[in-house]
């Protein structure tokens, strides 16, 4: 009997990557002509990035500033989700940023209702924050990581320990 295959489907962010980008982020706070005497600043806590500023143009500047930081290291951006702006102390403003990882259950089961449509000899299957596709054919696997690169569920997907 042949031994079944098996991959895991995952969203997850790289947090070296992350972590660089907003240094690059602050050090350019630090150099930009706008930002001089402001007291605008990004901090990374553990899953989420706190952002302040003097006013929402300054806010939204630190926040573009990341985002391509974070695209031209190859973190994805759907990652991101941005909190509602927030008045703070002394007439300045706040924004909290989630940094979303893992997959949901409703994302999860539209995944597995994904791979059950292919018709295909794989079995998936919901563990924790990842998903799991194990089948007989590595070719059927094949199948199902291009198709579920083709869908769009809203994260980004990444495939990952192939067996």
């Amino acid at each position: 009997m042949a031994k079944d295959s098996s991959f895991d489907v995952v969203s997850q962010v790289d947090k070296q990557e992350m972590a660089n980008a907003v240094n690059q982020v602050q050090k350019e706070v630090a150099q930009r002509f706008d930002f001089r005497g402001s007291s605008a600043s990004l901090t990374l806590e553990e899953n989420c990035l706190k952002l302040a500023a003097e006013d929402e143009y300054k806010l939204d500047a630190i926040l573009t500033m990341l985002r391509i930081r974070l695209a031209k290291r190859g973190v994805p951006l759907r990652c991101l989700e941005p909190g509602k702006i927030e008045p703070a102390a002394k007439g300045t403003v706040r924004q909290q940023v989630n940094i979303r990882q893992g997959i949901d259950k409703e994302k999860a089961k539209s995944i597995i209702n994904t791979v059950k449509g292919l018709k295909l000899k794989v079995t998936a299957q919901i563990q924790d924050d990842q998903v799991r596709v194990s089948g007989a054919k590595k070719d059927d696997l094949q199948a199902v990581i291009k198709k579920l690169k083709e869908s769009d569920f809203g994260i980004d997907l990444q495939f990952i320990n192939l067996r």
